[in-house]
Parts: C-alpha cells; sequence; structure tokens
C-alpha cells in the first residue's frame, strides 16, 4: 500500500499548513467526528470536494470547547467561511440510547471516547465562533442541522425545538448530501457576495424577514403552521410534516417556509439527484482512507467496522416511517459507475490488513442498486415518499441484473475472496412479482447467490415487527413476506448443505404498538425458533414521520390519533416479550398477559412444568 505523508491530510494544525506552505486557508471545517480521511466520513467529503474545487481546506477534529477556546483560534480566520459538521450522527443519537442512557462508546472518537465532543456540537460550536469572528459566515451542515432544519422534537430534552439557526447564530443550512451546495456557497462568496446574497441556492435553509424573502411569499410557496402555533397545537405539528417529508422527496419541490420569532426560516427546494459522473467524482478524491495520523495506536470503533467496506450507491425509496435516510438523501437513486467502485475495492484490496473479505459491498439500503422509475417522466411528478409502500410501484424497475453485473466483477478481483453484504437486504423488492420476466428472474438469481456467496454465516434482515397494523404505520411489508423470505432462506440453505441463520430486527414501541402486539410476537417468534438479540426500542430522532407521530398522537397523513408507550413501565412493558425465553422474565410476562386481557398466550409461550 502507498505510504502517506502527513501533507496527504487535510492540514489540522498551523504546522500542516507550514508544511504545505500555506499562509492562509480559505475555509476551515469544525468536526464533531475524529478525522477519518474517509468516504464515508462527511468531513472528510466536503473538505476533499472543496480542495478538488481549488480551495484551501483545514479542519479541526473534535475542538475543545472549554476554557480559552484555543483549538477555535488556532488557525485563525479563513479567508471565505467556517463550516461546522457535527458528525455522521446526530450527536444525541450516537450519545444516548433510547432510555436517555449513556452509550457505551463513542463510535466515531478515538478508543471511544465520550469526553470528545459536546452535546449538540453544531449549536456550541457555532455560537463560539459567533462570539470570536463576528463578521465570518458560519455554514452548518452534516445530519444533525440537516435534521434540525424546521421546528422538530427532540426527544432527549422532550420538547419542541426551533430551526437549529435559531439556537447556533449560524448564517445558513446545507442541508442533504452536500457537496454541490458548499462549492456553490465558496464560489459564490469568493466571487465578493455577501452570505445574505445567497438565499438562491438550492438546498439551503435561512433566516429572513418577510420583506427578504427571495421573490416575496408566493402561491407556489408552502406556508407551514409557525413554530409558535406548533408549541400550542400538537396537531399543527403533525400537519407540517406531511408537507416536509413529500418536499423533501419530490424532484421537483416547492418551497417551505416557517415564521419563528418574527421571522421566517425558508428552506430551498433541493438539487435534483446527483448524476452518476458527479457521484463518481465525489467518491474518486484522493483520499487515504485511513484516520489522520495523530490518532496512531488509537482505535475508532467506526472506522473499523467499515474500513473494507464500499459503499455502491446513495438514496433510498423504502420511505421507512422511522428513518432518516430519505430526509437527508432522498428517495431517488444514484448509482456509481462499475468502474469507480472497483477502482476502490482495488484500494481496499492493497490495504495492509486485507485478508480478502470486503465486510460490505452496500449501501443505505442493499439491493436498489441500479433502480429507477421506468417513466423518470411519472418519477418527477410523483410525491410518494416511497417507491415500495404500501405496495410496490408499477412504475419501478425491479431489475437486480445491474447489481449481480457488480457482485460479479468485484469477486472476480485477484485479492477478494469473498464480499460480504452488510447493509440491509430488502426481501420485499426480492420477493416482488413484476410484469418483466427477466426481472423476476434476476431476483431469483439474486437471492440464491447473495445466500450462498455473500452471507458470513448470517444474514441480517428488518422485518421490524409481526403486526400488520404496525408495519403499515412503519411503511413495512407484512410478516408474511418475511415467512415467505424465511422459508426460501431455509430451502436454499439444505440444497446447498449449509447451516446459515437468518437474525430479523425487531423494534418495540413504535407507534401505533400496543403490548398485545408484543406479545403475539413473541407467540410468533416462538413458533419459528427464533430467540431474538438484535432488537431495540424506539428512538424518536428529529424529522421522522415516527417521531412525529409520537409526540403529536397523530398520522401526518391523515390525521387520525395514533397510540405510542411513552413511560418507562410502557416501554420496558413491551421489550419484555422480546425475550420470552429468559426465564427471570417469565413471571412478569405471564402477569402482564393476564393484566391485558391474553391469559390465552401463556399456553403458547409456556409449556406447563417448563
Amino acid at each position: 500500500m502507498k505510504e502517506y505523508r502527513l501533507t496527504d491530510f487535510l492540514p489540522t494544525t498551523k504546522k500542516e499548513m507550514e508544511l504545505r506552505g500555506w499562509d492562509y486557508v480559505d475555509v476551515i471545517l469544525f468536526s464533531g467526528d475524529a478525522y477519518v480521511d474517509h468516504p464515508s466520513f462527511g468531513a472528510a467529503v466536503i473538505g476533499r470536494v472543496l480542495e478538488s474545487h481549488g480551495y484551501r481546506v483545514a479542519i479541526i477534529p473534535q475542538p475543545d470547547w472549554h476554557g480559552d477556546y484555543r483549538d477555535f483560534k488556532k488557525l485563525g480566520r479563513p479567508r471565505l467561511f467556517f463550516g461546522i459538521s457535527p458528525g455522521c450522527m446526530d450527536s444525541m443519537v450516537n450519545k444516548y440510547t433510547a432510555n436517555r442512557r449513556l452509550r457505551s462508546e463513542d463510535a466515531y472518537s478515538p478508543d471511544g471516547r465520550h469526553d470528545c465532543r459536546p452535546e449538540y456540537p453544531t449549536i456550541v460550536y457555532s455560537r463560539i465562533l459567533r462570539q470570536l469572528y463576528p463578521d465570518v459566515p458560519i455554514v452548518l451542515g452534516g445530519i444533525e442541522a440537516s435534521l434540525r432544519r424546521l421546528t422538530h422534537y427532540d426527544y432527549w430534552q422532550d420538547k419542541l425545538r426551533k430551526c437549529i439557526l435559531c439556537d447556533s447564530g449560524a448564517d445558513i443550512i446545507s442541508y442533504g448530501m452536500g457537496e454541490k451546495t458548499v462549492v456553490s456557497i465558496a464560489q459564490r462568496l469568493a466571487e465578493g457576495e455577501d452570505i445574505k446574497q445567497l438565499h438562491d441556492l438550492p438546498q439551503t435553509v435561512y433566516l429572513a424577514k418577510e420583506k427578504d424573502i427571495p421573490g416575496g411569499i408566493t402561491n407556489d410557496d408552502i406556508v407551514l403552521h409557525s413554530h409558535e402555533e406548533c408549541l400550542r397545537n400538537k396537531r399543527a405539528e403533525a400537519e407540517n410534516y406531511r408537507h416536509i417529508e413529500e418536499e423533501s422527496n419530490k424532484y421537483h419541490a416547492q418551497r417551505l417556509l416557517q415564521k419563528v420569532d418574527g421571522v421566517y426560516a425558508v428552506v430551498n427546494p433541493p438539487n435534483p439527484p446527483m448524476t452518476t459522473d458527479e457521484l463518481d467524482a465525489s467518491f474518486d478524491l484522493p483520499y487515504t482512507r485511513l484516520p489522520h495520523p495523530k490518532y496512531k495506536g488509537k482505535r475508532i470503533p467506526a472506522y473499523e467496522m467499515i474500513k473494507h467496506s464500499v459503499n455502491i450507491h446513495r438514496g433510498c425509496f423504502g420511505g421507512c416511517a422511522f428513518c432518516t435516510i430519505s430526509a437527508h438523501q432522498g428517495k431517488f437513486i444514484t448509482c456509481r459507475s462499475k468502474e469507480s467502485i472497483l477502482k476502490e475495492v482495488r484500494q481496499v484490496a492493497e490495504m495492509p490488513d486485507f485478508k480478502g473479505y470486503l465486510s460490505d459491498l452496500g449501501g443505505p439500503s442493499a439491493n436498489m442498486y441500479g433502480m429507477h422509475g421506468r417513466n423518470l417522466l411519472a418519477c418527477e411528478k410523483c410525491k410518494r415518499p416511497s417507491c415500495i409502500h404500501p405496495q410496490v410501484c408499477p412504475n419501478l424497475n425491479t431489475d437486480h441484473s445491474a447489481l449481480l453485473d457488480i457482485y460479479h466483477a468485484v469477486d472476480a478481483l485477484p485479492k477478494v475472496k469473498k464480499s460480504f453484504i452488510g447493509s440491509g437486504v430488502r426481501y420485499d423488492l426480492l420477493l416482488h412479482h413484476s410484469k418483466d420476466e427477466k426481472s423476476n428472474e434476476a431476483a431469483r438469481q439474486y437471492t440464491r447467490e447473495l445466500i450462498c456467496k455473500h452471507v458470513s454465516g448470517r444474514l441480517k434482515v428488518a422485518p421490524e415487527h409481526t403486526s400488520d397494523k404496525v408495519l403499515y404505520l412503519m411503511r413495512k411489508p407484512s410478516f408474511q413476506q418475511f415467512e415467505q423470505f424465511k422459508r426460501i432462506f431455509d430451502r436454499i440453505n439444505r440444497e446447498e448443505n449449509m447451516r446459515q441463520q437468518l437474525i430479523p430486527y425487531f423494534i418495540s414501541s413504535h407507534p401505533g404498538c400496543k403490548e398485545a402486539d408484543m406479545a403475539e410476537l413473541a407467540v410468533i417468534t416462538k413458533r419459528l425458533d427464533f430467540h431474538l438479540e438484535q432488537v431495540q426500542d424506539f428512538t424518536p430522532t428529529p424529522m421522522t414521520i415516527a417521531t412525529e407521530m409520537w409526540y403529536s398522537g397523530y398520522d401526518p397523513y391523515t390525521l387520525e390519533p395514533v397510540f405510542s408507550a411513552k413511560t418507562a413501565r410502557e416501554k420496558l412493558a413491551q421489550r419484555m416479550f422480546f425475550f420470552w425465553y429468559k426465564r427471570e422474565e417469565r413471571r412478569h410476562i405471564e402477569q402482564e398477559l393476564k393484566r391485558i386481557g391474553r391469559p390465552d398466550l401463556i399456553s403458547k409461550l409456556y409449556s406447563k412444568g417448563k
């Protein structure tokens, strides 16, 4: 593998700037994550993209926000702007479990340390920079700002919070995947424009008085209920989120406006989806694919997980109610070219610790590569948040042939022994019966090759629940489809004389789920001979439809009431049904089944005397 020098990384100190012969930088990025120069880490991507357009970029990872703020001063003032990328995950999801307990480690910090970033780094970093450099523009990016771009429910503070620009004092948000937007911001600031003149840029959010909104408020704009109205009326908050989700996933979206504190938060429509050439250009930049040398001898857990994996596409059209991907990446799939993917796999194969096994060849969903609408004009007019719920769109091309071609090409490389699929597989796409027999045959071939060649003993899939009522609110397929897939999985294992396991993921306490639903889940999974391991309690995260259901008590699309388990006792009562097979849970489960009027299920879970 190529030996990398310190100057092969973006500079993080004055000394590293001097090694490059720089006496100034154009952009300084502050990151809540450790600096890993890899295309899976957002700050590295934005830095490399700006660099490829001729800008001098420095990155300050995990600055110390206490004391004299020396980390915020050490590189001085950038020529153009400060960029803030709080991390690959929302800082609060990264730090706390669904029970608001501290996680065992921070996956994006050296040695998993918890003291490397504050809560809400977007706000903390912005306020410090605004205090130190009041006249330098501050641009927010990353998932934390992207998913807090309008009034949103914050689970950890148990309250509605305003657009994050209000609390941070920053100038503008680049939401979603930010390569195009951040380059446009840099170019226009470099041409001498003021940050307030950039209010026409797609895929940005800013605050403005009504008189300063470009073009004024027009009939084409969607004016949401104000923040203040949402505080008074939970139904108003739910109504907003139908529009917010739809406009995040439309090809030609409308501008959104929400009044807050006497001004408007204005969300400009997103850019069109990136082209394959544009996505290739982002992935083909000269990443070292390594943590910065300052972390020598330290373990960065998230990097260890992905260093031998390759991301092959962006976007997800699943539209799951509890997932943030569509709000951040959108539902349209953009694929990398085969050449770009193979180039990166060859780079991975040259790493000194690579033993021939790719840990993942996937994306937001493992098997959406190459899929899109047959009639793209119909897609451009569509506002469905999901292309596969409540049923697969007849316009969707579900052909797995392009993905099989990628798998075959990767596995043919001399240093690759096996490529595993670690991303979640959508089995509803595998089971879908299309009018195109070629697509059906490719799905059958993909299913067999996936099970025979790309599973490391355990295939993880996510049915999420067994109740069709709950699954409908989740926007997931009926549990019957999981049972159908399990029969195929078991049959192929018998035919190939393999003994692989199917590992299903499930969620408790999702909106719409009651204890009786969890009790039925226990009975059904027992019948299927599962002792569940991969389970989680629903965690409300900003800007998902499920979170808004959980907070408001309404389905944003129908405005019908939805029950949610909220107290610690209610949540624990649901969660324990996952573990019916544990001796210590039996007495509690039997008591709970009697309390909810379902003693008939006791005999289905427990034989007498056992």
